[in-house]
């Protein structure tokens, strides 16, 4: 697993501090993006928080995801959380180190009480000492909130005094990718008014450990509760590793509702899935892979974008229309670019490796931010799209039946790809054997693809002629 250093630089820590006229909330930022451009020490909002508990509770239980690994958790993990301010409210974002678990607290206009909320994405510094200063805010007393220094604070510091690194593994930025399109296919499946939220999440198991997060758990909707249930019947929610929900036990005292999002069940293994907790102006969501021992990384759902010739171009022009919308709109950025709602969601998906699309399953909609990382590292990362362009340029894919079979040559060895006239795709290779697509395409299929692609165009591949092959 390839990674790389990471720097946040903060001016000082971030800390609950004690004045003349309240308590304050002073989140530093690190390093972030606006819509004048990259900003070292961007401010984002200033004000109040009109739930200070269930807000400190809420910012924490992102922190401890952040700090988690739920699969080997022997290993250390930490990265400080994202903010993204989106206009109308703010976002915090974490990865457990795992990449299992996502989680995002979305603090609404209704949550929050000042000056007008800002546009761009930071992190900011969550450190042990805000942790423990945050376990002791009370709901009683007012609590202002600062995200980012003001201009007059950052002209006393000559340079930073704050600076940590830590090692950022490539699945953690494709985690991100995939989580959004992960998410883009759920629906809400249940909704536990307030006494069965707490009742069923405080029934669930706080321990955890491999052996028992290998087995798929599953729950129905019942009236106005949630049932087990021992196979994926219609309606049915996966629950994989119920333990790595524990992070919702903060703010069970603060919560309204409970919420639970995932795919349609057609009877096949385990899926993610998305827990919300409704709070006071505020939502707070955990979604979960399909195995605790599986990270988003390696679902594949991103590949079939990445995949596509005219999806970068699209990207580009699709990126030049966003400005940190807190709900994007399919339909209005395909009157906009003139590009099919198709490539849209594809241009979303590709803009998503980058860290720049989110995916809000309560509002069914895709959101903008803009995380620090390269466009394109996380395409040039994933093993099958490298695979399988390398056996476009080799000449290894042959198109037959008009090109409803295909023919892929790997040495010795001849993988057969048909597409069915409803669109199902099915493969010969082991890799399809073993997954049925669950996990995205495989090689051979994203080759397939790249060349019908480059057949409907009229061009050629790899420098050959149409079904041919060296």
């Amino acid at each position: 697993m390839s990674q790389s250093a990471h720097a946040y630089a903060y001016l000082r820590p971030s800390a609950v501090l004690d004045g003349a006229a309240g308590r304050r909330l002073a989140l530093e930022t690190s390093g972030g993006t606006t819509p004048l451009g990259a900003a070292a020490h961007p401010r984002f909002f200033a004000g109040f928080l009109a739930e200070p508990a269930p807000a400190a509770a809420a910012l924490l239980a992102v922190a401890d995801v952040a700090a988690a690994r739920y699969y080997q958790p022997q290993l250390r993990a930490s990265l400080d959380p994202v903010v993204t301010a989106n206009g109308d409210r703010l976002r915090f974002e974490s990865f457990s180190g795992c990449c299992g678990v996502y989680a995002r607290l979305d603090v609404l206009a209704a949550g929050l009480d000042g000056d007008e909320i800002g546009h761009g994405t930071t992190n900011v510094d969550v450190n042990n000492p805000l942790r423990e200063a945050l376990t002791r805010i009370g709901p009683a007393e007012p609590l202002h909130l600062a995200v980012g220094p003001d201009a007059l604070e950052v002209t006393t510091f000559d340079g930073p005094v704050v600076e940590k690194k830590v090692p950022l593994p490539e699945r953690w930025l494709r985690g991100f990718a995939e989580t959004q399109v992960t998410a883009a296919g759920f629906d809400l499946r249940a909704e536990l008014p307030a006494a069965e939220a707490v009742r069923f999440l405080r029934s669930l198991p706080r321990g955890g450990g491999r052996a028992g997060a290998r087995v798929a758990q599953w729950v129905v909707p019942a009236g106005r509760t949630l049932r087990p249930t021992t196979r994926p019947v219609p309606g049915a929610v996966c629950l994989p590793g119920p333990e790595r929900l524990a992070a919702l036990q903060r703010v069970l005292r603060h919560a309204r509702a409970l919420r639970v999002y995932g795919p349609p069940v057609g009877g096949g293994g385990p899926a993610a899935s998305a827990w919300e907790v409704e709070l006071p102006g505020m939502r707070l969501t955990l979604t979960l892979s399909p195995d605790a021992s599986r990270g988003f990384s390696g679902e594949g759902g991103v590949l079939g974008a990445l995949a596509t010739g005219t999806a970068g171009q699209d990207a580009d022009l699709v990126a030049a229309l966003l400005a940190w919308e807190p709900r994007i709109e399919i339909a209005e950025l395909a009157e906009q670019s003139g590009l099919t709602p198709a490539r849209v969601r594809a241009a979303l998906t590709r803009l998503g490796t980058a860290g720049q699309i989110g995916y809000d399953a309560a509002e069914a909609a895709y959101f903008h931010r803009q995380l620090p990382y390269e466009a394109g590292r996380a395409e040039a990362a994933n093993p099958r799209l490298r695979a399988a362009r390398a056996l476009v340029a080799a000449g290894a894919v042959r198109l037959e039946d008009g090109g409803a079979t295909a023919v892929v040559t790997v040495g010795d060895h001849v993988q057969r790809v048909r597409t069915e006239a409803a669109g199902a795709v099915g493969c010969t290779c082991l890799w399809w054997a073993k997954y049925r697509g669950g996990r995205g395409p495989c090689k051979h299929v994203l080759a397939v693809g790249m060349v019908r692609e480059e057949r409907a165009q009229g061009g050629t591949v790899g420098g050959l002629r149409e079904g041919t092959a060296r």
